[in-house]
């Protein structure tokens, strides 16, 4: 099975330390294949909701690196999304992301039918819009047939949500509840994506 993880911080700290941890966890399973995208560097403009992609059922107006990102999501079974938390919510390189995935819908309403989602959000402050910015990755996923997980009650209700104390990767290494979450989120993960995907 193809599990892709997506970065969506414009920068290496706590969000890339954090992807890269679960993919390398998953990786230890020989029934998955990982593939790490940052949006770090990457030339990804915001959807211009021009419609384009709708009368052309699935070609986006706009010619950048969202290519390698629409390629990578097609073949995978699981997908991961990482953010920091900017004011309360997603970072605007993944909400650009998630916006683009529109020409993707466009091609086939299914495309994204029963691949299975989950989150890892980290923020500065220990209660900084961790929860929000899941909801609003759930969202996407809701949206588009993707089947949405989380670490399960008592601990990882919604997801991962980590805190960084704003020192980065090394902060939030030292994160020992968060990083509980994110151990709890990848294990459930895994364990459907086993059980799901050999039905």
């Amino acid at each position: 099975m193809k599990i892709l993880g997506i970065c969506g911080s414009p920068r290496k700290g706590a969000s890339d330390f954090l992807l890269r941890k679960a993919l390398n966890d998953l990786e230890k399973e020989e029934s998955f294949e990982t593939k790490f995208i940052t949006v770090m560097g990457k030339d990804i403009s915001p959807c211009r909701h021009c419609n384009t992609c709708v009368k052309t059922k699935g070609k986006c107006a706009i010619d950048d690196d969202m290519k390698e990102i629409y390629d990578a999501l097609k073949e995978a079974d699981g997908i991961i999304l990482a953010s920091p938390i900017h004011f309360g919510s997603i970072s605007a390189q993944l909400k650009a992301v998630i916006d683009r995935c529109q020409a993707m819908i466009m091609e086939d309403l299914d495309i994204f039918k029963n691949k299975v989602g989950i989150s890892i959000v980290v923020g500065g402050d220990r209660a900084g819009g961790q929860e929000l910015a899941i909801q609003q990755i759930n969202t996407f996923y809701l949206l588009n047939k993707i089947i949405p997980l989380s670490g399960g009650s008592f601990g990882a209700n919604l997801g991962a949500c980590l805190w960084s104390q704003d020192g980065g990767a090394e902060g939030v290494k030292n994160d020992e509840y968060g990083l509980k979450t994110l151990d709890m989120t990848i294990e459930n993960f895994k364990e459907f994506l086993l059980e799901f995907k050999s039905k």
